[in-house]
């Protein structure tokens, strides 16, 4: 990723104390917003805010839960594995390595998406 843009986003969302904070909840596990919310006592329209933002960027991954007593939920999952900045020649190189997502994962976001 070498778009000035582009860097400009991740770096900015990574300067972001409740993006961070997001980051490393779900990196541990996955966690619907309102688990963020009370974890990290954050409004929700902060969380929402910066899960979106999270996601646009493929930072963060979606997917559904099913509670055993029906309730369904969306819950969110880090997919940033690390960022790496290079300079050379008076320009900036960003490279974001994301975690693979098994073939079950990949399976359930395409039927999601119908």
């Amino acid at each position: 990723m070498s778009d000035d843009a582009e860097f400009d986003d991740i770096a900015d969302i990574l300067a972001d104390e409740y993006a961070r904070s997001i980051l490393r909840a779900t990196s541990v596990k996955p966690l619907a917003a309102e688990e963020i919310t009370e974890k990290y006592d954050m409004s929700k329209p902060t969380i929402y805010r910066r899960l979106e933002r999270l996601c646009e960027l493929d930072l963060v991954e979606t997917r559904q839960r099913v509670d055993l007593d029906g309730h369904h939920a969306k819950e969110y999952y880090a997919t940033l594995s690390s960022v790496t900045i290079d300079l050379e020649n008076g320009h900036f190189a960003l490279t974001v390595e994301r975690t693979e997502t098994d073939a079950a994962d990949r399976l359930t976001k395409l039927f999601e998406e119908l």
